[in-house]
């Protein structure tokens, strides 16, 4: 038997705005909301299915240094230029992190600029 992965956490300072923000990119829902701020959101079959939940937890400050993590997106229902236009107005922005030009993939920032990169392959939806 093997593990896999069932939430992924995020340190943020506005776990609200970052919620509404991924669950619009991911058409997640708000699954929990806890009293020190921090925000479970997920598909809307709830914790456990094939797709893991993201945790925003409140952090004051910002982890010093580059992120050693970072989330992956592919489109389900259109290419990749028009959800890249799509994210844009959600409120990403591109990013540069030393990118040649070559990918295939765009490199972004949510709205607290915790990078993640929206991939070419268009995925079926779940």
């Amino acid at each position: 038997m093997a593990s896999r992965i069932s939430e992924v956490v995020l340190g943020c300072r506005n776990p609200e705005l970052l919620a509404r923000f991924w669950c619009e990119v991911l058409d997640f829902v708000v699954l929990d909301r806890e009293d020190d701020g921090t925000v479970e959101i997920g598909p809307r079959e709830g914790f456990g299915g094939p797709q893991p939940t993201i945790i925003l937890s409140r952090r004051d400050e910002p982890e010093k240094g580059k992120s050693r993590l970072h989330i992956d997106v592919n489109a389900t229902d259109r290419d990749q230029a028009a959800e890249l236009e799509r994210l844009l107005k959600l409120g990403a922005r591109p990013a540069e992190i030393g990118q040649t030009g070559e990918e295939q993939w765009q490199v972004l920032a949510d709205p607290e600029g915790n990078e993640f990169c929206l991939l070419k392959t268009r995925l079926d939806p779940l």
